[in-house]
This record gives structure tokens, sequence and C-alpha cells, in this order.
């Protein structure tokens, strides 16, 4: 019996996989030579069980299935496909003795595409496979041009924020790395409550993304504000700060004429949201609109401690930077007045992690020392950093992340998964590998490890840090105990990464 050698190609470049589930080794015969020799790879299964196990390591493009199988019959294994995302897109046609039109209609109802009577005709079943095949590969295509789009959209959604962020940094002298700090801040509180009772029906995976996006334009409402109020070096008069009041209104407007242009549930809604409700208090006494409570949008709230929080532990040219316990106290004694509660209550929990993304992204020495974590940067002493190995399976942060170091002139392999990295790493020295934590196949953490066990007993000891959005907890120190020099957040600031590889060199 053939088993399939063939080299049929379907739309994505595969070859074309076709199984064939019988338990009679007389029909599986047969069907195996129908269909022998029109380039298809045949797989054969003689029970369900087999089907399924087989169903989820090969990439099938078709299953012809029989019904009438001892231990799990074929409806209850074509039911088991559909239940499975893995699974569920391919296109199952019944093959049995079974010509009831209530049969029929049972097998069509559990999603077969198409339903065969024994004894079959071979050209029928040649011809009906040729076309269910067809519609599978046109469906493929369509699939990938609506996954392209989609990812181009995501592309433009965050390049068009990240744009608009860069343009309210030129204007702002402060709002450097407070913008990489405020959005980390918003999306590991934002993590944190996902589950909350109060909160879960608002705080689905793809919102908190659009939050962490959306926050660098909390200020964009300042490019409105005249130069002699915004870079103002002392106090701001009365006057004055109603003047500077009016940002929150100016990058509403800004955003919901942009927001209306491109539709009324466009990806600019938060921002939106953010620029105008972020200098509200719980208690109802804040600005522009004096909203209380619940009326304040949840992303406002989140923006708004998150704010404080860091306009309190950075260095501004009319105060300096508060140590981090001082912060921690004024947020919670603003707990049911400026912020909400439960926002606070969150916040207390993840007070080890705002400090830790407060050092990532620190703009003065003077508050890595007041946020306790300073560092003593030495010089690179010779060795320079040019060879940059990139994991990472987000293809939007990919394209970002590479732009960025081939920006600052660093020389730059990029792979989707911790297995081609690690053949990557096999082939060509790199002096930095830097690895998403969460990828498929083989994650950040196994890399890591594999490669310092390669690295043992020999004279390499390759730089590697861990890149991350979600383990706000990750610091140094657990960093280094899982084999890592240490970790960045997304996105990366390249200053940033200079900087603390210009550290782990000095200490080699």
């Amino acid at each position: 019996m053939n088993n399939g050698t063939g080299s049929a190609e379907t739309g994505s470049g595969q070859s074309t996989r076709i199984l064939l589930v019988d338990d009679n080794t007389t029909n599986l015969q047969l069907l195996n030579e129908t269909l022998d020799g029109l380039g298809y790879k045949l797989l054969i299964a003689k029970s369900g069980r087999a089907a399924l196990a087989i169903a989820q390591k090969a990439a099938l493009s078709l299953i012809l299935l029989d019904i009438m199988m001892p231990e799990m019959d074929g409806y209850e294994v074509c039911r088991r496909l559909k239940a499975d995302a893995a699974t569920r897109q391919i296109p199952v046609i019944f093959i049995t003795a079974l010509a009831a039109d209530d049969d029929k209609a049972r097998g069509l109802g559990m999603g077969a595409v198409d339903y065969i009577t024994k004894p079959f005709n071979p050209e029928l079943v040649r011809a009906r496979v040729k076309i269910h095949l067809e519609l599978k590969q046109h469906q493929d295509h369509l699939k990938e041009l609506v996954e392209e789009r989609t990812r181009r959209l995501a592309l433009t959604q965050a390049v068009t924020i990240e744009s608009l962020a860069t343009l309210a940094e030129y204007r702002d002298p402060e709002t450097g790395g407070h913008i990489k700090r405020t959005q980390n801040y918003v999306k590991a509180l934002a993590v944190e409550l996902k589950d909350h009772p109060r909160f879960r029906h608002e705080l689905d995976d793809e919102t908190i993304e659009m939050l962490y996006l959306s926050a660098p334009l909390h200020d964009i409402g300042k490019v409105g504000v005249p130069d002699h109020i915004l870079l103002k070096a002392g106090k701001l008069t009365v006057e004055e700060f109603e003047e500077m009041k009016k940002h929150t209104q100016y990058g509403r407007d800004a955003l919901y004429i942009t927001e209306q242009k491109l539709g009324g549930d466009s990806f600019l809604r938060l921002a939106r949201q953010i620029a105008h409700s972020h200098q509200e208090k719980w208690d109802g006494s804040g600005y522009p609109s004096g909203l209380k409570g619940d009326e304040i949008p949840i992303a406002g709230r989140l923006m708004a401690l998150a704010d404080v929080y860091d306009a309190l532990i950075s260095k501004r040219v009319y105060k300096p930077p508060f140590p981090h316990e001082k912060a921690v106290q004024i947020i919670v004694e603003g707990r049911g007045t400026h912020f909400d509660p439960d926002l606070v209550d969150a916040f207390v929990k993840l007070e080890s992690t705002f400090r830790n993304i407060a050092l990532t992204f620190a703009d003065y020495e003077e508050e890595r020392q007041m946020l306790g974590g300073s560092e003593q940067l030495a010089a690179r002493q010779g060795r320079v950093i040019e060879t940059i190995l990139l994991a990472e399976d987000n293809e939007i942060n990919l394209e970002i992340m590479l732009s960025q170091l081939a920006s600052v002139g660093y020389k730059v392999d990029a792979v989707v998964n911790g297995k081609e990295a690690l053949a990557r790493y096999r082939e060509k020295k790199y002096d930095v590998i830097l690895t998403d934590i969460e990828m498929p196949e083989m994650d950040g953490h196994e890399l890591t490890a594999e490669i310092r066990r390669l690295e043992e007993n020999t004279d390499q000891d390759t730089v590697i840090l861990a890149i991350t959005a979600s383990e706000f907890d990750l610091n140094g120190e657990r960093a280094r105990s899982l084999g890592f020099n240490g970790y960045m957040l997304k996105p990366l600031d390249t200053e940033v990464l200079k900087k603390k590889l210009a550290g782990i060199v000095s200490e080699k």
C-alpha cells in the first residue's frame, strides 16, 4: 500500500496531505488505489483515535472518513475535529454505507463538507476530492489575505500612534522616558485587573494591547499649549494653569476629528478617552469635566494613576524625584479621592513592578538612586557590540525592533522562534542575543538554557537579554537566575539598551 510520496502543492506551498480513515483494510486499499498517482501524500488511520492523533501532527488538506468504526465512530471523530481550533478547518468527507437522508443530514450538520456512499465510484471520489482541495486552497488563500490585511492594519495603527507620540515628545521636554514608563504602568495595571469582576467586561486582551499602544497620546494636546506656558521653568500662575488644563480638550478634539474620519469604533477611541479624562479624579474634583467615579472611562482612570506615580518619581526643573516609597504613600492616600479604590489596591500589589519599569526607563541617575536601583555603568573597555540576534514571534514587534536596532547601527539577524534562534547561534557568533520570553516551539527560557549548556566548558559567554512586555515582575536578579544577563521591556529603548550592554560588557 502506497503511503504517499507525491508532491502536489497547495496554495501555501506545503504537500497536499490526505488522511484516509477506515477500520477495514480492503476499503483503505481501494481508496489508496483510487487516489494513488495523483501527487497527493496519502496517510492511513485504521481507528478514530489514530486519525485524531495524525490530524494534530500533520498539516492535513483533507480527511476521507468512514462512519461505522469500533470504539469511536466517524461522527465522534468529526465532532472532536471541529471542536479543536487546531483541526476544525480541515475539510471532512464521509465515505460510508449509510445512505439514508437522516445519516447524511447528521454528518453535514456536524461540519462535514461532503458525503459519498459505498460502494463508491472511483471517478466520483477523485472528482470530489479535487473540488474540495481547490475550495480549501481558495479558503486558505483568503485567510492569508485577511491575516495580512489585519497585520498591516495593526502595524499602521502602531506606527500612527508612535508618530503622534513622537510629535508630543518634541513639544514637551518631560515626555521622553515618561511616555515609555506610563504605557508600561498602564498595561501592568490592566493585566492585573482583567479578571476583576468590575473590569473583566472591559479589559480583554485586545483592549489591553490598545491601551498600551494608546497611552503615549495622553498629553498629545500639549501641542496646542503656548510655549511660554508649556516650557516655563517655574510655577504656573492661576491663569497659566487654566490654559495648561486645556491640553485635555485639545487632545480630545484632535483625536475625535481623526476618529470620526476613520469610523466611530476606530483604534483612536481609547486614545481620545485617555487624552480627555486622565486628569479627572474619582471624587469629581478633577478636570476638564469634573467626572466622578465610574463616569470616568477606565482608560482615563488607569492613566491618571500611572501619570501621577510617574510625576512623583521623576526629576523636574521645579522639584527633585521622590523616593519610590513616598510615591506609593501618596498614591495610597489618594485612594477613593483622586483614584479608583480598586486601581489603588492593584497598584499596591504591583509596586515592585512599577519600580522596575521606572528603573528600566529612568532618564536621570538621580531618579535611579531615589528608586533604589542605582548602577554604575562603566565603559565598554574596548569591546564593541555590533551583531545582534533578535528572536520575536510577533511580526509587528519584530518590524519595529528591527528598525530601532538598525537605526543605531547594529547588524541584526531576526528569527521568529527559539528553534530558529538556536540554529543561527550554532552557525554564527553574535555579540548579543535579544529573545522574547513567550515564543512557539522553543521559548526564550528554553533557548537560553540550551545556549548556556552548549557554552559550558568553553570560553564563550554570549550576552543574552530577555525582552518582554508582559512579565512585569522580571527584575534583574530573577533574569540572571534564569541564565539571562538582564532584560528589556518592549518597546525597546535603544539608549537604555546601549547603557545596559555597556554595563554588562564592563562587568565581563
